[in-house]
């Protein structure tokens, strides 16, 4: 069933060419409309009850059918000579090709071998989706962890698609991987847009392609992808629209894209919000009315997409950013000069982290000792992620917090450089406004530089343009050269040894089972959810309960216990109540806040192993 998509979406890619045969923007605009009505069709099955396998594959079937047909009957062909492109390319041009394929096909080796096992993903990313499953709609439920509900689906949304179709999570790791691919091409387009040959072009796939952050999110379930990719081709499809009236089709595009950048993470709108908003003003002085239209769709669409979403979130939270105690430890609480400039220092520090300790270290303290003149704690709740410490280890490979010093000092400088120039001026300051609305919005946290991915997006065309328009072809050459041994390097050794899916080593993808790799991140805990698992299963239970942490892993019960209806014991939603024990055959907890024993009635036994226990209903 995961062939469906796929031949769905090349159906639009085809429907979507431009007449100039176009196929990066075919691509992006075919990912858009395809996940824009993916999430459309989520919403509107939920509403109806009936988000289940046989109505999902039924709509995909249907749409490969009408899509496929419209595509075979449309006289649009792609005027690509891919031989022709090939041998019009220098040599460092085919390696930058050359490279990038070969890093993407590892990405790809290790999503198709590697179950989902993000830590963020065993909390809440994955979990939503089964209990989405179990009551076939994506109402909310009870539960303590309340990211489960505040944090926006959209990612999740195309996820549910693929666990409908194929009836479980083999194809997750697909999600980010395409995603990663589609912001390689927006960023190259809009390389191109801003004025870049190919040469610029390819640098900017490479600085994207290579940083460790994308290539090690390529293979999980993890969202700053997705983002990435809706911000991305909010930006090209807005820059088409400086110069040219938007007609409807572009206008649908641009909202669609919007709407699903809100729906995925709000932190995208920092950029997206200010692309946006060039774009009206373009659009205002090129036809007042029409552009007024243009802009007023584009607010439409974005709510047809995320308001639904929304207003759940400001139903049970009376907000629609979710529960205040979340919304505190992310967001700044201070905003005067002196927070704003430490919190963007300690975000750059933890984005450029080297791998030589006694830089770090230099820089780290140079930071804290300028806090302590301008009468800033550098470690304050006000200004940092509750619980953590300036400054973290952020260089290792690791999908959550690895740091991008080469990609992210090229792009800096880029930006810095061409926003003195009269072609890209405008796009550097939109890059280095939605930089300072990142650091005046978002608290430094050890793991902000996963937050940050598409900025690096939107700011590596910035990157590729200055290094291919070096002074002498022979000096621009060698700084090509340079750019793409030092990107395949760094690239090459996070796919190799990146945690937690590596090609080589201890833990590698190849040589660990399938459930230890799921555990990866938490190896002590395995044997003793197997241990409950199993003896819930040999019960013969039916309908479990569940009492866990804030923190825990849920998603492995659904894994352990196939079939098995789960249902939370505690919620922190007002209105939403639990299931009593006296419907329960079985209950399991993990680091629950309170003794098992306080969530059962007297009559249950409890059976404890380390951090986890069970529990069984009284036979009578």
């Amino acid at each position: 069933m995961i062939v469906v998509p796929l031949l769905t979406f090349l159906a639009v890619v085809g429907l979507c060419l431009p007449r100039d045969g176009g196929v990066r923007l075919a691509l992006l605009r075919a990912a858009v409309l395809v996940a824009g009505a993916a999430s459309l069709g989520v919403e509107a099955l939920s509403a109806a009850h009936a988000l289940d396998r046989p109505v999902v594959i039924t709509g995909w079937v249907l749409a490969l059918l009408i899509t496929g047909g419209f595509a075979i009957r449309s006289s649009r062909r792609p005027r690509f000579d891919l031989r022709a492109r090939w041998t019009a390319l220098a040599t460092v041009e085919r390696l930058m090709v050359g490279a990038l394929a070969g890093l993407f096909l590892l990405d790809l080796a290790v999503a198709l071998i590697a179950p989902p096992n993000n830590f963020d993903s065993q909390t809440y990313h994955l979990p939503k989706i089964e209990h989405w499953v179990q009551q076939g709609d994506v109402s909310f439920y009870p539960t303590v962890i309340d990211r489960q509900l505040a944090m926006a689906p959209g990612a999740e949304f195309l996820l549910l698609h693929l666990r409908l179709l194929t009836g479980g999570d083999g194809a997750y790791n697909l999600v980010q991987l395409a995603a990663g691919v589609g912001a390689v091409l927006a960023a190259s387009r809009i390389a191109g847009q801003l004025g870049g040959g190919t040469r610029a072009q390819l640098v900017t796939a490479l600085v994207v392609g290579t940083t460790p952050m994308v290539v090690l999110q390529a293979t999980s379930t993890q969202t700053d992808l997705v983002v990435a990719l809706w911000v991305a081709c909010v930006a090209t499809f807005a820059l088409d629209g400086l110069r040219a009236l938007s007609g409807r089709f572009d206008t649908l595009l641009i909202g669609t894209a919007a709407g699903l950048t809100l729906l995925t993470k709000a932190t995208g709108l920092l950029a997206a919000g200010l692309l946006l908003a060039v774009w009206a003003v373009a659009q205002l002085r090129l036809a007042r009315w029409r552009g007024v239209a243009a802009a007023v769709a584009v607010g439409a669409l974005m709510l047809l997409l995320a308001g639904p979403n929304l207003l759940r979130v400001q139903d049970t939270y009376e907000n629609p950013l979710g529960p205040a105690h979340l919304r505190e430890s992310i967001s700044m609480q201070r905003h005067d000069p002196a927070a704003v400039l430490i919190n963007a220092l300690r975000v750059a520090e933890t984005a450029l982290q080297t791998p030589v300790g006694p830089v770090n270290d230099a820089v780290a303290a140079g930071i804290i000792g300028l806090a302590g003149v301008l009468g800033v704690d550098p470690q304050g709740r006000d200004i940092t992620y509750w619980n953590e410490e300036f400054p973290y280890r952020s260089w290792p490979p690791d999908e959550d917090r690895v740091s991008l010093p080469a990609q992210g000092v090229l792009i800096l400088i880029g930006a810095l450089l061409l926003l003195f120039r009269k072609d890209t001026r405008l796009y550097a300051a939109v890059f280095w406004l939605a930089v300072l609305a990142y650091v005046v919005t978002v608290k430094w946290q050890p793991w902000g530089n996963r937050l940050i991915v598409f900025l690096l997006v939107l700011g590596a065309p910035l990157a590729g343009l200055w290094i291919a328009g070096l002074t002498g072809r022979r000096f621009a050459t060698w700084a090509t050269t340079g750019a793409l041994a030092a990107g395949v390097a760094v690239g090459g050794f996070a796919v190799a040894y990146g945690w937690p899916r590596r090609l080589v080593g201890h833990g590698s993808v190849f040589t660990t089972s399938q459930l230890d790799q799921r555990f990866i991140r938490e190896p002590g805990w395995q044997r003793d959810y197997e241990w409950a698992a199993a003896e819930v299963r040999a019960s013969g239970a039916r309908r479990v309960g569940l009492v866990q942490g804030y923190n825990t892993w849920e998603y492995p019960w659904w894994i352990l216990l196939p079939g098995t209806r789960i249902d939370s014991l505690q919620s922190l939603q007002p209105g939403l109540t639990p299931p009593g024990t006296a419907e329960l055959d079985a209950v399991l907890c993990v680091k629950p806040p309170h003794d098992c024993e306080f969530y059962l009635l007297p009559t249950w036994t409890v059976h404890r192993r380390n951090d986890v226990a069970y529990a069984l209903a009284p036979r009578p």
